[in-house]
């Protein structure tokens, strides 16, 4: 009995979107959810005193902390530019960006976004990644999700989350 021989099939595996553009030269600096609760707490506003970036695109779901603007980490780097002329004009010195963890999306554009601040010689402005993402930031309590717009419940309790 004979048979076939078997036939490697060289499935290439698609990209993953950040391979579009370069690496990061900086790591990404972090924010922890309690050093950002307390700037709230204290009165400092998000658009105002800092700017919070919500990374996620179909992951946006659940609520997002009070005062982030939603920017898909897919669509970012092409905006950067952009994006930094409108926050240094408008005085914003520290941009905390998160996706859902913040070990991917978010570090990866808090990175792209201090060289971009160093390619301008900007000392004022800072970029971090929120410790914990949106994840960590549900998960830390009440006084958390008291700071959040448009939080529902159920989209964090089901064990994908």
């Amino acid at each position: 009995m004979s048979t076939s021989p078997q036939v490697a099939v060289n499935e290439e595996q698609p990209k993953p979107w950040y391979a579009a553009y370069p690496a990061q030269r900086n790591s990404a600096s972090w924010v922890t959810k309690q050093t950002l609760l307390s700037w709230m707490e204290k009165g400092e506003i998000a658009g105002k005193d800092f700017i919070l970036v919500d990374l996620r695109r179909t992951d946006f779901e659940g609520g997002t902390i009070r005062g982030s603007i939603n920017l898909p980490a897919q669509s970012l780097y092409p905006t950067i530019p952009t994006l930094y002329t409108l926050l240094s004009k408008a005085g914003i010195a520290s941009v905390i960006w998160f996706c859902g963890s913040s070990r991917g999306r978010g570090s990866r554009a808090a990175g792209w976004f201090s060289d971009y601040i160093q390619d301008q010689n900007d000392t004022k402005m800072k970029s971090y990644a929120l410790e914990g993402g949106i994840k960590g930031w549900v998960t830390a309590g009440e006084e958390f999700i008291r700071m959040m717009d448009e939080y529902d419940a159920s989209a964090w309790t089901s064990e994908e989350k």
